[in-house]
């Protein structure tokens, strides 16, 4: 009995580490999305351990009456949901430059991240994702925005 036992928390945790790895060490692509204008942004994911990354995305918006840079930096927990499917949440926070034609500037702020992700067998990842973001800048942004982006990344 107690080498069963033994045999089924071995496999447990072989399951739990095999489902661990799924993060690659590396994915850069783009993220694509809206939020009061098109969107894109350069996306990078760094792998930290276990199911934890970090992702940073320099991007751009473009609207009617403002176009903006931001870079934002998040940390993420990821979970396995089966196969090759995961779901992420996270929190950050980032900087950015806005021009209004009338002013522009600088504006900060704090974003959480949730979403859900497909790793092909190839290395390619494909991700949908809702990031809420609250600005600090009246001028650009200063309520909560919700950024609704498609990511397209290649592992390695």
């Amino acid at each position: 009995m107690k080498h069963l036992i033994g045999v089924l928390v071995f496999a447990i945790m072989a399951s739990f580490s095999a489902q661990a790895q799924s993060i690659s060490k590396n994915a850069l692509g783009l993220r694509l999305g809206d939020n009061d204008g098109f969107g894109g942004e350069v996306s990078y994911q760094r792998y930290l351990k276990e199911n934890n990354r970090l992702e940073f995305d320099l991007g751009w918006r473009s609207s009617n009456n403002i176009d903006a840079f931001k870079l934002v930096g998040l940390y993420q927990w990821v979970m396995p949901i089966e196969n090759r499917f995961n779901w992420f949440v996270g929190v950050g926070a980032g900087l950015g430059s806005f021009d209004s034609g009338q002013n522009d500037g600088t504006f900060a702020l704090v974003a959480g991240d949730i979403g859900i992700e497909y790793n092909f067998d190839f290395p390619l990842i494909l991700s949908l994702d809702v990031r809420p973001e609250l600005g600090f800048n009246d001028s650009y942004s200063d309520d909560l925005d919700l950024d609704i982006a498609l990511g397209i990344r290649y592992q390695f």
